[in-house]
């Protein structure tokens, strides 16, 4: 897990979460409180999901609804975890 130190995960604030938007190398998303690295994904390009999604934000609420589920997240890799507190 990127920035994983001694077994512990790396905690994204929402703030940091949002720089992870797609504007610079890197595409995030949050859902269940797990942060995916979408980086790679042809989908999410630019940190746009077809004109749905936008990414470098906690999507649980918008994907719960999605028509293709969430499983898809599970293909990419989990670099953190969101820190709600």
């Amino acid at each position: 897990m990127e920035g994983a130190g001694e077994g512990k995960p790396r905690r994204f604030t929402r703030e940091e979460l949002a720089r992870h938007d797609g504007s610079g190398k890197t595409v995030y998303v949050a859902f269940r409180g797990k942060v995916y690295d979408l980086t790679e994904s042809f989908l999410w390009q630019k940190g746009d999901h077809q004109g749905l999604h936008r990414a470098g934000r906690d999507l649980t609420q918008e994907l719960e609804s999605a028509p293709h589920g969430a499983d898809f997240l599970e293909r990419f890799p989990v670099v953190g975890i969101l820190d709600e507190g």
